[in-house]
């Protein structure tokens, strides 16, 4: 029976399994030699090792990481020479304009699949687990679409303001920030909200799939008041611009009350709805614990109750959250043990981190998480991914599949079978604290082991014997021929795609 507690777990409790438990959850996974790691810290300096990331040294992302001029407004001399040349009819000029403008969206769209491999091979390669897979998580609750936007750089400069502000204040960081993110700006077409023509996109979206939720505690007149606050509210180049002339000063009246509200007021006045702390408890529930379908159980009400409870004690801080959920007995409840399905940059990522495999093609990783329903930077519309079983289809499970397969051995679609005398990849280290130990059945415990190991849970006996008497056909030993195909194997069973 799933426990209500959001108590602290006995520290003594806390094994290697709880330890690859946090670690796939607060992250994407690592080698077993990370996780025997993360369990001798015990559980509080685990936690906080993880969540306090910000004292882990890292390469730090650089403003002139990309290149920021691409889409960069035309200068005020190309503004006036386009519109000379519209005016006189000037055919030829207007030509060289609309060829210029093609060339510099064809080097955006390129710019842009290379943040795409950058933000993949840093999910890879951080050791700042938490800090990436937040980033991740916000991407997808304020998500934002880069077609739209047609801005590359306005995409990286979102990324990393999720990456700055994933585990800081709810309310005056993220939300109070996103409605000031040019990205979001554009693609929410809030820098044509004007005083004389308000656009209710940002303050519905705002309110319904940010904050509060779907009907959730505001009317259509709510919404129509907040996007009078939002007038102004634009961008120029790259950064925010509040444009005073288009913003509606005029009382405004929300959730029954009135004022002369601005943006700010609007996000104060959002806050103090009772569904603002349950609404993103919520979402963290289901992407850190159990993202099983449906309504809650009166285990999980009882658990988001007191998450709310400390969220809004917190003054909307989220490390406090956090910590007491990782912490807490509910989080390493057997019932939440391989709850969650992978999205399609979990597992990929994930495959290389606790596999140690090689990263092969980050591009081609990319093209893969795009067929299997997770483009980067590309959500589906402004409600992002839906997640947990609309990951898993006919079509995306022979992907996922395929993917691991392609990173365990090199081999693509269209390759012929893999040769395991050629293989690139040791898998010794997964099995290798099983050598020399006297006394035990290195074969039995070795499939135990790698089968728990990938799956997150323990493993079915008839599926155990199955695979032991595959290794004892191939002569009783763990070689690396014989590894290589048991965890083709094991990455192609359906327990695979959970963590």
């Amino acid at each position: 029976m799933s426990t209500t507690s959001l108590k602290k777990i006995n520290p003594r409790t806390f094994d290697y399994w709880k330890a690859q438990h946090l670690l796939n959850r607060a992250g994407f996974g690592g080698k077993p030699a990370q996780v025997l790691a993360l369990r001798n810290r015990g559980s509080e300096d685990a936690v906080d090792y993880l969540l306090d990331f910000k004292k882990v040294k890292e390469e730090p992302v650089r403003a002139d990481q990309f290149d920021s001029s691409i889409m960069q407004p035309r200068s005020e001399a190309d503004r006036r020479s386009f519109r000379q040349a519209r005016q006189s009819g000037n055919e030829a000029a207007l030509e060289r304009y609309r060829t210029m403008r093609q060339d510099r969206q064809r080097a955006d769209r390129r710019q842009m699949a290379t943040i795409q491999d950058w933000w993949l091979e840093r999910m890879i390669e951080t050791p700042r687990p938490l800090q990436e897979k937040l980033t991740l998580f916000w991407h997808g609750h304020f998500a934002t679409g880069y077609r739209p936007v047609e801005d590359s750089y306005h995409m990286f400069l979102q990324n990393q303001f999720f990456r700055e502000h994933g585990a800081g204040n709810f309310k005056d960081d993220l939300v109070q920030g996103i409605i000031r993110n040019p990205a979001m700006i554009k693609y929410l077409n809030n820098n044509q909200n004007n005083r004389d023509s308000p656009n209710e996109n940002l303050a519905r979206e705002l309110m319904e799939l940010f904050t509060l939720g779907e009907g959730q505690g505001y009317t259509e007149d709510d919404i129509k008041e907040g996007a009078r606050t939002l007038t102004g509210y634009t961008f120029r180049d790259d950064e925010f611009q509040f444009n005073a002339r288009n913003h509606d000063e005029n009382s405004k009246r929300i959730f029954g009350r009135g004022g002369n509200w601005n943006g700010d007021d609007f996000v104060e006045l959002i806050f103090s709805r009772p569904s603002a702390s349950r609404f993103i408890c919520e979402k963290l529930y289901r992407y850190f614990v159990n993202d099983a379908p449906g309504g809650f159980t009166k285990a999980q009400e009882s658990v988001l109750r007191k998450m709310s409870k400390t969220l809004v004690q917190s003054k909307w801080e989220l490390k406090p959250v956090l910590r007491q959920l990782f912490l807490s007995e509910h989080f390493y409840d057997e019932e939440n043990h391989g709850a969650c399905i992978k999205s399609p940059t979990q597992l990929v990522v994930q495959c290389i981190r606790s596999l140690h495999t090689p990263a092969r093609n980050l591009r081609k990783l990319n093209e893969a998480c795009g067929f299997m329903g997770q483009s980067l930077f590309n959500p589906p519309s402004v409600k992002g991914w839906e997640g947990g079983r609309k990951w898993i289809n006919t079509s995306t499970l022979f992907i996922r599949q395929n993917t691991a397969l392609y990173l365990l051995t090199g081999r693509d679609e269209q390759a012929r079978p893999w040769d395991v005398a050629k293989a690139d990849f040791s898998a010794r280290h997964l099995v290798e604290h099983l050598d020399g130990i006297s006394g035990r059945d290195t074969v039995r415990d070795g499939v135990v082991y790698l089968l728990r190991f990938a799956h997150s849970v323990p493993p079915d006996e008839d599926r155990v014997q199955q695979w032991v008497a595959y290794v004892n056909e191939r002569g009783g030993r763990l070689d690396e021929p014989t590894l290589l195909n048991l965890l083709a194997l094991i990455t192609a069973a359906p327990e695979y795609q959970l963590c």
